[in-house]
This record gives C-alpha cells, sequence and structure tokens, in this order.
C-alpha cells in the first residue's frame, strides 16, 4: 500500500527532479498528482522514466484533503498561500524554499544528519527542506563533528547557475553564445555578466554586508547540526550549470588527523570520498551531477590553527540540494510516521 503524493511547483527544475527521483527511488506511490501555476494548467509533465505522464493541474483549485504528502517546489510567496492550506486539510507539507526554515515549529531537515527532528513536524504539519549549499555542507560536517567537536567553521561555495532556477542557466547559456558569435552580451538575472565571470553575491545585501545566502548557511547549519558551532560563508556563482562546491575550512576542539577524517567520510551516509594526491583525484561539479552523494575530496590538515582541517566538497544541487533531500524526508516520514499497511 502506497502514499497519495502531490509535486507542487512540478514544471520547474525541482519539481521534474523531485518527479525523477521519486521514481528512481521507487517511493510507494498510489497516486500522484503534478500542480503548479496557472500558467501552466494542461499541460503534462513526465513522472521519471515510467513512461506515464503527468496532466499539470492548477494549484488555485486543488483540494489536498486525502493526500498524504504535498512536495513543494514553488516559491516562497505560492508556498505561503497554499501550503498552510494542504497542511490544514491533513497533508504534510514538505517544503523546499525559504518561508518555514527559521520557524521554531517547523523541522529543518536533512535524514543523514537530525533525522529525530522530523517527530515535531505535527506542530503545523510542516518540514523544511534547507537551503542547497547548506544540505551538503551539513552532510559533510556532522560525521565531523560527531568525532572532534566543531568550533568554527568558514566556507567559500561555488554555486551553480541552476540555483537561480531555469533563467539562471538560460542567462549563462546565452551570455556564453553571445560572446562567441560576437554579440552584444545582456544581463538580466545576475548583477553582472555570468559566462566566463564569478559573482561574489548571491540573494540580497543585509546590513552587516553579508548576503541572505551567507545568512541562510549560517542560520540553518546552527539549527541542523549544533547552535554553538561558529561559521563564516562567502557565497559565489559561478558560469557552471548544475553542482554547488565549497571549500571548506574547520576548526575542531579535539584532534582530528586528516587520515582519521578521511577514515570517517569515508563510512559516512550520504557521502563519497575522492580524494587522491594527484592529478584529477578529487571530484568536479560536472562528475556529480545526476548523482545522490556529497562528493568530499582534498581532506587535508590546516597547519595554521590548532585542530583545523579544510576539504572541497561537491554536490547536484538539484538533487541532494533540493529534490532528492526533500523525497528522503518523505522517506523518513514514511517510517517514523506515516506507516502505510
Amino acid at each position: 500500500m502506497g502514499y497519495r503524493v502531490v509535486v507542487v511547483g512540478a514544471t520547474g527544475n525541482v519539481g521534474r527532479e523531485m518527479l525523477n527521483i521519486l521514481a528512481e527511488r521507487e517511493f510507494p506511490i498510489d497516486e500522484i498528482a503534478a500542480v503548479a501555476s496557472s500558467r501552466s494548467q494542461g499541460s503534462e509533465v513526465e513522472f521519471g522514466d515510467t513512461g506515464k505522464m503527468l496532466k499539470v493541474m492548477n494549484i488555485e483549485n486543488f483540494d489536498f484533503t486525502g493526500w498524504d504528502i504535498a512536495l513543494f517546489a514553488a516559491g516562497s510567496a505560492p508556498t505561503k498561500i497554499h501550503a498552510p492550506r494542504a497542511a490544514a486539510a491533513g497533508c504534510v507539507v514538505i517544503d523546499n524554499s525559504s518561508l518555514y526554515r527559521m520557524d521554531p515549529d517547523v523541522p529543518l531537515i536533512v535524514p543523514e544528519v537530525n533525522p529525530e527532528a522530523i517527530d515535531g513536524y505535527k506542530k503545523r504539519n510542516i518540514i523544511a527542506n534547507p537551503n542547497c549549499s547548506t544540505a551538503q555542507l551539513v552532510v559533510t560536517l556532522k560525521p565531523l563533528h560527531d568525532a572532534a567537536v566543531i568550533k568554527r567553521v568558514v566556507v567559500a561555495t561555488y554555486q551553480s547557475t541552476s540555483g537561480a532556477g531555469k533563467e539562471g542557466m538560460d542567462e549563462l547559456f546565452e551570455q556564453s553564445r553571445a560572446i562567441f558569435v560576437g554579440d552584444e552580451v545582456s544581463v538580466s538575472k545576475f548583477t553582472k555578466q555570468i559566462a566566463f565571470n564569478v559573482i561574489p553575491h548571491i540573494d540580497v545585501f543585509l546590513d552587516d554586508g553579508s548576503t541572505k545566502e551567507e545568512w541562510k548557511m549560517v542560520v540553518e547549519t546552527k539549527k541542523i547540526l549544533d547552535s554553538k558551532i561558529k561559521l563564516t560563508a562567502t557565497c559565489v556563482r559561478v558560469p557552471v550549470f548544475v553542482g554547488h562546491s565549497e571549500a571548506v575550512n574547520i576548526e575542531f576542539e579535539k584532534e582530528l588527523s586528516a587520515e582519521d577524517a578521511q577514515n570517517i567520510l569515508r563510512e559516512a551516509p550520504g557521502v563519497m570520498l575522492v580524494d587522491k594526491r594527484e592529478d584529477g583525484g578529487y571530484v568536479t561539479p560536472i562528475e556529480c551531477v545526476g548523482d545522490f552523494a556529497t562528493y568530499v575530496s582534498r581532506v587535508r590538515e590546516d597547519s595554521t590553527v590548532e585542530n583545523g582541517l579544510s576539504l572541497w566538497c561537491v554536490s547536484d544541487n538539484l538533487r541532494k540540494g533540493a529534490a532528492l533531500n526533500a523525497v528522503q524526508i518523505a522517506e523518513l516520514l514514511g517510517r517514523r510516521h506515516l506507516k502505510k499497511g
């Protein structure tokens, strides 16, 4: 016996990926609905590689009564209207937007890191999915924190254009094409040219000079992993279509050698260690596309601080950073609370 599942925002990058992953992982489904805005009503989306096509329904008049789980990939504005409506109808919402992440009554979940926190979902009937850059970071940090207790993290991100949606990917493509053929480069989605460039600015600026993307990494890591961890981030948009990368420096309370850290990460859930100290002995974003794992490479000791390590991690941001994590939350919810049959 399976679940009745709704994917909201089914025509977007993340929504389509949710459909793919539900099919790939053979999530137990009795019925599935693809829902989006009125603009997409009547169009069709594919349910993974099952060959099944789903007709998109309008979120404005969709009735969530009788549905078990709704995976939301619709952005904060429509989520603010429709997620409470779904939750009130008895459908558990797993939300990919930033809207509910810091709500104290809404669990913020990465299943490999804090699965027990999901038990608090009944307060609002809503569960939050973290930011894409946070998800891969905490999966990497969790086993190391358990071993040696993390005091401080300094992270620089190299985030792909798909993190800004289809418009971001299109802008990278169009600008690259324009440069090659000698046309004028047009800038609209990003604040500066993204093709053959990097932009140290994601989301809006805050009063302290940081950006909201950087703030999200700080507060979400504290909520998911440990409120005592100090973290500072610099988030950068890079000319990559899919796959976020992070250069991470970690300071621990206890000694942890690079070799011990490698051994820990090799066995950690959700992590794939690829760390050969030779040409090509590391993973780059293009190699992680379509995969479930967070890849960790270049683990090494930092001699400038006591008990310090540096490492590199990459992950498919549309998967672990969004759609995969949401489906994993649904699986966890099923195991712990919504058992069928």
